[in-house]
């Protein structure tokens, strides 16, 4: 549900249009300074309408999306079925965040170093191929072989998330990336209603192992739609000259780059450890919590089956809905969506407050649609503020990392909610209520560092331009590109 190039050569040329220290600046904002921070933000449907390649990105999203939740319900149920083990389930949960975390480093890297587009590609031929290795997996010794190919799936994922992030600037103007960000958030959101009910469907009548070739089959369909993407490409060495493609042989001291760019540039560092926070203090927990409410407190369906899906489609839903509401009242300025970060805190806080009493399940599915709305606007909007203030050349890397941290949280955070619920008195309604209490602390850390901390300026590089005649999604601005 996770690098913007802004259309900014008028202003680059008269950076007086900017008004003063518009990015530079600290302490309190002022209105003036809000309103002159960003062009006029584009439609939805104009965004697919006018830019063919992103139209493509996205429908590659959709398609591999939907077959990702078919892989993760057949996964969870094929794993259960053989094993009868609540501890393989979660062990297998723990290699699908660990998997992407242990090869952040080179995904980066290569992000950076190679034509993002075909990154994108690969990714999901590979994947695809993988995918059906799972059709192997029929008794309870081959479940080692399953685990396996969820750690090869999932850290091509790794590869692909980063890419797909540091490529969007590159395919879209300015004026189009707020919109084209919170689209992806909401297609994500439906993908994850539809694709997990579907999932379930599928894998009750046909079996589990339909489900597989499904989403094999959605990673090939995505590679197609991708292909289709107008995109060139300068590549970069690291003193910010072009250079041919080379083998990674330096890849750890390019990674080390990124992260010295990260320790040098505070602001996008602490941009960057948003969804690492969110993760900590909320997600990861309520994937432990959702399951037990489900299943011994608000039983619906076998085995709390329904109540669960219910859940699960209600965040679908705030996650999708939460960025989208808020941009209408951000538009895509740079102070507005730093000042709608404190408030997704306040409102995931607000749902966790909510469910705390346990008095219903329609409240507790309301106070979940809050959680999930702000921590989707958190992610949306977190997102688009490091495409924006990022670098072309190191953007791939900072992706990387920020991925890294969340899926490291994420995994600390399922296992710290499992040990929690299994090994202290601490009941459901008091680990609501201190996820509550801990989501303030970044909420705090972030407010803080918008009073008094300095803000990142945009890099000032060729921009996507929207012209009338010409393909959109094109960086024009170059010499010596690379073609796709």
């Amino acid at each position: 549900m996770e690098g913007h190039r802004y259309l900014f050569f008028c202003c680059a040329k008269q950076p007086e249009l900017l008004g003063p220290n518009i990015y530079a600046s600290k302490g309190r904002f002022t209105l003036a300074e809000t309103h002159r921070s960003a062009p006029a933000q584009a439609g939805y449907w104009s965004v697919l309408r006018n830019n063919p390649s992103y139209r493509s990105l996205w429908l590659g999203e959709v398609v591999s999306l939907f077959g990702d939740w078919f892989n993760l319900i057949a996964s969870a149920a094929l794993v259960s079925h053989l094993t009868g083990s609540g501890t393989a389930v979660g062990g297998m949960f723990v290699v699908r965040m660990l998997a992407p975390f242990l090869v952040s480093p080179l995904a980066g890297v290569v992000a950076d170093r190679f034509n993002r587009k075909w990154v994108l590609i690969f990714s999901d031929l590979s994947r695809g191929l993988v995918v059906l290795g799972f059709l192997l997996v029929r008794n309870p010794s081959q479940v080692w072989i399953l685990y396996a190919l969820t750690a090869v799936q999932l850290g091509i994922s790794g590869f692909f998330f980063p890419a797909r992030n540091a490529i969007l600037p590159d395919i879209v103007s300015r004026r189009q990336l707020g919109a084209a960000n919170a689209l992806s958030a909401a297609t994500w959101s439906v993908m994850l209603a539809l694709g997990a009910a579907m999932g379930g469907v599928v894998a009750g009548e046909w079996g589990i192992y339909p489900a597989f070739v499904v989403d094999s089959l959605s990673f090939f369909v995505s590679a197609a739609f991708i292909s289709r993407i107008h995109y060139r490409t300068q590549l970069f060495s690291e003193n910010g000259k072009p250079k041919d493609e080379t083998v990674l042989a330096a890849a750890l001291g390019q990674y080390t780059e990124g992260l010295r760019y990260l320790r040098h540039n505070l602001d996008v560092f602490a941009i960057a450890l948003h969804k690492g926070a969110v993760s900590l203090t909320v997600t990861g927990i309520f994937q432990v919590i959702q399951v037990i409410l489900a299943e011994r407190v608000f039983v619906i369906g076998e085995g709390g089956g329904t109540s669960l899906g219910l859940l699960y489609a209600v965040a679908g839903v705030g996650t999708g809905l939460g960025p989208i509401l808020a941009r209408r009242f951000t538009g895509d300025r740079d102070r507005p969506l730093r000042l709608t970060l404190t408030l997704s805190y306040l409102i995931s806080v607000a749902g966790l407050l909510i469910m705390v009493p346990l008095a219903s399940f329609p409240l507790v599915l309301f106070g979940t649609f809050l959680r999930a709305a702000g921590g989707g606007t958190n992610w949306v909007f977190s997102t688009q503020l490091l495409q924006h203030l990022v670098p072309d050349r190191v953007r791939g890397r900072v992706f990387s990392t920020e991925f890294a941290i969340f899926t490291l949280t994420n995994a600390v955070s399922v296992a710290l909610g499992g040990w929690l619920l299994d090994n202290t008195g601490l009941g459901l309604p008091a680990m609501l209520f201190w996820m509550a209490v801990l989501s303030l602390v970044p909420a705090a850390a972030w407010t803080g560092w918008l009073l008094f901390g300095k803000r990142s300026t945009p890099p000032v590089e060729p921009q996507v331009q929207e012209q009338e005649g010409a393909e959109p999604g094109l960086v024009e601005n170059r010499s010596d590109l690379r073609h796709s």
